[in-house]
């Protein structure tokens, strides 16, 4: 593989001059408004002579190939152009291309294509890269012209032709602005044809680029190519606070991304009531504060100055309260009581059944007299014999705490009927 010398990465590829042609390589996925090629392992089902060529940053354009031409993704081509010829890259064949024209709505001009010439030859690659060297000079020089004009404009970019006799000046103006006396004194400066093209915020950031807040690339330069208004209407539904720094993005403009998930909570807060008046209980009333609208739940307040003693209701609740104040009542209580737990049956493992530390656990409830097994034995008929004999009772306790072998069927006070009595 050659090594590089150039990268270009407005235009999708990188230079090589490191032999003696000039060849360019395709970078892939460094393309603006990449698109990935889906049909790409499918045989072709219809097959068409229209190919994507893609030029600087954001724009792109479809060309025939009359001539036939074995044409690849990656290959660099001399396209039609009005005057002259463009120089772009092919990033598009196949029958993925019609579906592409469809999704962007591109028409041709006049019902037809502008033709694709022939693959780019060492001539035209080295006069395309002379000319992708001068787009920053001369932007930098059209900014200061505009600006000693006094015009209320921003030259954004600049992206010469392949040939290098025309190119266009991208540009951003609130107002109307007469740029005819620019025109002439840019033409005199850069001796080129000049061709003004107005763009927004939106489309200005696509083409520059960067990372959004969420650390990915911006939308407007990777996939988004027809830009939907976007309102605050869409970040009160989504109960996100209209803070304007949180909210905008790098064109300045609402973040394009606020509209992605509007409708998915235009659909979840159909169920939401509408609380106009508290949810009235026999302990007070309750202000609805906050509502989490996937979550789909109502948190209420006791105070309605003040987020106090804060309590989170489900839908179903909620809409059960409402209904019992509609018929003049008040709910005997916020939350519902719980239902009692069934008891789960236990279970031990065969692991804990075999662990060595299971006769650990100390037993509560056995005696622990001095005269050991004998002595717990003796205590027993003291007291089932309890209330019969008091003295006898005594006698019975002094022997078992000595150690007598108490055989437990006394009865206590009825005389010698145990060992351990006297």
């Amino acid at each position: 593989m050659r090594s590089c010398c150039g990268v270009e990465a407005g235009r999708g590829c990188y230079f090589c001059n490191c032999l003696t042609e000039v060849g360019a390589e395709m970078c892939e996925g460094c393309f603006k408004l990449h698109t990935a090629d889906w049909l790409a392992g499918f045989p072709d089902m219809f097959p068409d002579d229209i190919v994507e060529v893609r030029f600087k940053n954001t724009r792109r354009g479809y060309y025939q190939n009359v001539n036939k031409l074995p044409l690849k993704k990656g290959d660099i081509v001399a396209v039609e152009s009005s005057p002259g010829h463009d120089i772009g890259i092919v990033s598009l064949t196949g029958d993925i291309v019609g579906r592409q024209m469809k999704r962007v709505g591109f028409r041709p001009q006049n019902g037809e294509f502008r033709k694709v010439y022939r693959k780019a030859k060492p001539y035209d690659i080295e006069k395309w890269q002379e000319a992708i060297a001068l787009e920053h000079e001369t932007m930098i020089g059209a900014r200061q012209i505009a600006a000693e004009m006094g015009l209320d404009m921003k030259i954004g970019d600049v992206e010469y032709q392949g040939d290098r006799i025309k190119a266009i000046f991208y540009y951003i103006a609130d107002e109307r602005v007469d740029f005819r006396e620019l025109i002439k004194v840019l033409a005199e400066q850069f001796h080129i044809k000049i061709e003004m093209k107005q763009i927004g915020a939106r489309q200005e950031a696509g083409r520059i680029g960067g990372l959004g807040s969420c650390g990915r690339e911006l939308c407007c330069a990777s996939w988004v190519s027809n830009f939907v208004s976007v309102t605050t209407n869409a970040a009160r539904t989504q109960e996100l606070s209209l803070n304007p720094q949180k909210l905008a993005g790098q064109c300045d403009k609402l973040k394009c991304c606020l509209g992605y998930e509007f409708d998915a909570y235009m659909d979840a807060r159909r169920e939401f009531p509408r609380m106009n008046q508290p949810l009235q209980t026999l302990n007070g009333d309750y202000y609805a504060v906050k509502n989490d609208i996937l979550g789909g739940t109502i948190t209420f307040s006791t105070s309605q100055h003040e987020m106090a003693g804060l309590v989170t209701l489900p839908l179903a609740r909620v809409k059960e309260i409402i209904e019992i104040n509609r018929r003049g009542k008040k709910a005997e209580r916020l939350v519902e009581e719980a239902a009692p737990e069934e008891k789960k049956l236990g279970y031990v493992s065969a692991i804990e059944e075999g662990s060595i530390t299971r006769f650990d656990v100390k037993r509560e409830g056995r005696g622990h007299s001095a005269g050991g097994r004998g002595g717990s034995r003796g205590g027993r008929p003291q007291q089932q014999g309890q209330g019969r004999g008091d003295r006898s009772n005594r006698n019975n306790y002094k022997h078992a705490n000595r150690g007598g072998k108490g055989n437990g069927s006394g009865s206590g006070g009825n005389g010698p009927s145990g060992n351990g009595n006297r």
